[in-house]
């Protein structure tokens, strides 16, 4: 099947750009990525640090809802009570927050 001039002639053409496109598209993401990618990632890190830096850390007061913090048989350590990565500022136990309790 035989193309004609015009038809070879883009074909070459966009041969050509598509080999250097895919040079340089591994290019132009890393320059992407280091020109808009850090420094986003910087600025969220910032945004986070100083929003996580103006919220107080007062404990939410402890409401017993009975749906919440069910324990139908005791946890295979310590003593059986607190999860596993048990928080005593954060995680309530179901009689109230276990600073609060001594």
């Amino acid at each position: 099947m035989a193309l004609s001039p015009t038809a070879t002639a883009a074909r070459r053409v966009f041969a050509a750009a598509s080999q250097s496109s895919h040079q340089g598209g591994a290019k132009t993401w890393k320059w992407v990525s280091i020109l808009l990618g850090f420094p986003s990632v910087a600025i969220c890190m910032a945004n986070a640090y100083v929003k996580g830096n103006a919220h107080s850390h007062d404990q939410p007061p402890f409401v017993p809802y009975t749906h919440l913090r069910l324990r139908s048989k005791k946890f295979p350590w310590g003593d059986g009570n607190h999860s596993l990565f048990h928080n005593s500022h954060a995680n309530a136990l179901p009689d109230g927050y276990h600073h609060t309790r001594h």
